[in-house]
């Protein structure tokens, strides 16, 4: 293959990467706050969470509402999943604190719950649900799925701690999925290798242009 379509077919796959990556992931500062002014759970962006265990976690919080108990639930899988704040993975209570800012308004406190594989964060809640999310166990993995999990036992034994009672909701399937891994590290390093590799063939391209209009 000639050089110059080598390098046209370099730079078309790093287009192409970054056209494939989520739009939020680009572009937004912080995707939880936007997602979470419309819905109840923010969840990552890859690997997706199973689509049982998404529907379990969407009748518990919508369960909850129904209880007077309107509780937001944002999933950290990943740096990715905090758009232009990273540095906030690992901590759960930080984001918490930061969240509660973009999603509440005036006096008004959102009941908020995050989840990341270092445990919770919770905001704009009665210190008995602060109590009870201080006793829960911690994410078995930092996988979607596994955050997706401890979200949705969470769940009902906040809404217990605030004095209500749920009642019957759909449960995650038992077995394990492979609904993917912590992070979007590969991804990433994708992306990355396919702009360096567009960068170099451009400037490839420039050099023997400059050639070839010096032989002229």
């Amino acid at each position: 293959m000639p050089r110059r379509s080598r390098a046209t077919a370099i730079l078309a796959a790093a287009l192409l990467a970054l056209v494939a990556l989520p739009a939020g992931a680009r572009a937004d500062g912080d995707p939880a706050s936007d997602v979470l002014l419309g819905e109840s759970v923010f969840y990552p962006y890859t690997p997706p969470v199973s689509a049982t265990t998404t529907k379990a976690l969407n009748a518990a919080t919508a369960a909850a509402a129904r209880a007077h108990f309107k509780l937001k639930v944002a999933l950290i899988a990943s740096p990715v999943d905090l758009g232009v704040i990273p540095d906030l993975f690992g901590k759960p209570q930080k984001y918490a604190d930061f969240l509660d800012q973009e999603i509440s308004f005036t006096n008004t406190h959102q009941p908020l719950l995050v989840v990341m594989k270092t445990g919770y964060g919770v905001q704009g809640v009665s210190p008995a649900v602060a109590a009870a999310a201080a006793k829960l166990p911690k994410p078995t993995a930092s996988t979607s799925e596994a955050l997706a999990r401890a979200a949705l036992a969470a769940v009902p034994k906040l809404a217990a701690a605030d004095g209500h009672t749920l009642g019957s909701i759909p449960q995650a399937a038992s077995t394990k999925t492979s609904s993917g891994g912590a992070t979007n590290l590969p991804l990433l390093i994708i992306l990355i290798g396919c702009a360096l590799l567009a960068a170099g063939a451009l400037v490839a391209l420039r050099q023997r242009s400059g050639r070839s209009t010096q032989a002229r």
